[in-house]
């Protein structure tokens, strides 16, 4: 188990991906720390967001890389990747052009399950 204070950058391979090689990312808004969506990357997607710049996840449905804003223009530029302290999931703080979901609501969290 890594060191509490370890903030040392995380090789892509330490990451503990689900049995399919898959790993939760949540986007959130960089300048207002909105989120914006949940979404999954396997090891290439997330080597071809570094590479790129943007934010490339990985289609469950279409089992194909997703490279989010190719269809519909609402690209998201990466400005950090985080990863929690177990490395099963990725924190994305992201500049969303456009709105973030299919819907055309700015975040896919529009809908509530229970106010408290």
């Amino acid at each position: 188990m890594p060191d509490a204070l370890d903030r040392s950058p995380v090789d892509l391979g330490s990451l503990r991906y689900d049995d399919r090689g898959l790993i939760p990312v949540i986007a959130q808004d960089a300048e207002t720390g909105e989120v914006l969506m949940l979404a999954w990357a396997n090891r290439e997607t997330l080597e071809l967001s570094l590479a790129e710049g943007r934010m490339v996840y990985w289609s469950r449905s279409r089992q194909e890389p997703w490279r989010k804003g190719d269809t519909s223009g609402h690209v998201q530029h990466w400005q950090e990747l985080r990863v929690d302290c177990d490395a099963d999931a990725i924190l994305a703080r992201v500049h969303q052009e456009g709105p973030a979901c299919h819907t055309g609501e700015r975040s896919c969290f529009y809908r509530s399950l229970a106010d408290g």
